[in-house]
């Protein structure tokens, strides 16, 4: 428990740093190189794909996905991007048909293509207009929802959220999570008005709160199934105590592309 909570700071004061005080085109190379590292732990630490070039391509779009997320996501480059990348998969299967199939080319897709885009979100989020402002909000939801959700389930849990796939998991810690999830997001609405004297919608911010963290109980509940399958406890063993990058991420990428969208259809801060 103690190595998790020392590593849980050092993860956290590390977030802060790259998102909020390194320049943005850093904070997105750095994002490319945790999302190539998530694409590698889906795809080979699963043994879902055991083929050495498909997983290096697959990380190599993970990678490029953030990169260009950071260039404004102009949309034509994605679809050439997306092109190649489709391109070069299925020369692999052409030229070893027997043993590639399209299942296996399935999962890359999965893992290089979509993990990544939506890992991105937090890209795409922090190169608007007020991005540094607003970059926090995925990261706090996740977090907040998971810690609301640990210690209202361990003192009123009783009925199971999801018994075979995470039998730890309470229908009232969810239902905590997301009161936890909608307080904090009143709260940091609430330091955007008044210290910082931005405009903003608390409608917005309280919808922000439930529907974060009903994709991010989603999106752990997801990749935890996948875990159940493969047979492996963690994605990985880079953060002490916590496991891989999936492992961390598994909420927030379900909470960023839901928080990107909600910030162009109804902004928290109003311009």
């Amino acid at each position: 428990m103690k190595t998790r909570i020392v590593a849980g700071v050092i993860l956290a004061s590390l977030l802060f740093l790259v998102v909020l005080v390194l320049p943005k085109s850093l904070a997105a190379v750095i994002m490319g190189i945790l999302q190539a590292i998530a694409s590698y732990e889906l795809l080979y630490r699963t043994r879902l794909v055991t083929k050495p070039r498909l997983i290096i391509y697959s990380c190599g779009m993970a990678f490029l996905i953030a990169i260009w997320s950071y260039y404004e996501a102009i949309h034509a480059y994605f679809v050439l991007l997306m092109l190649g990348y489709f391109l070069l998969m299925f020369s692999e299967m052409l030229m070893d048909h027997v043993k590639i199939r399209f299942e296996t080319l399935s999962k890359c897709f999965v893992g290089g293509l979509v993990v990544p885009y939506l890992m991105s979100s937090v890209v795409r989020i922090l190169a608007t207009n007020t991005g540094r402002y607003v970059i926090l909000i995925p990261f706090l939801i996740a977090c907040i929802c998971d810690a609301g959700a640990y210690f209202v389930g361990v003192k009123f849990g009783k009925h199971k959220l999801a018994p075979v796939v995470s039998p730890n998991k309470t229908i009232e810690g969810a239902l905590g999570g997301i009161a936890s999830g909608v307080v904090a997001m009143l709260l940091y609405t609430f330091i955007l008005d008044v210290p910082l004297k931005f405009d903003v919608n608390y409608g917005a911010a309280i919808l922000y709160g439930i529907l974060g963290c009903l994709v991010g109980e989603m999106g752990d509940l997801c990749f935890s199934v996948i875990k159940r399958q493969t047979g492996i406890k963690d994605y990985g063993n880079l953060i002490p105590g916590h496991g891989g990058v999936l492992d961390r991420f598994d909420s927030i990428l379900a909470v960023a592309p839901l928080i990107e969208a909600m910030l162009l259809i109804m902004p928290v801060i109003v311009l």
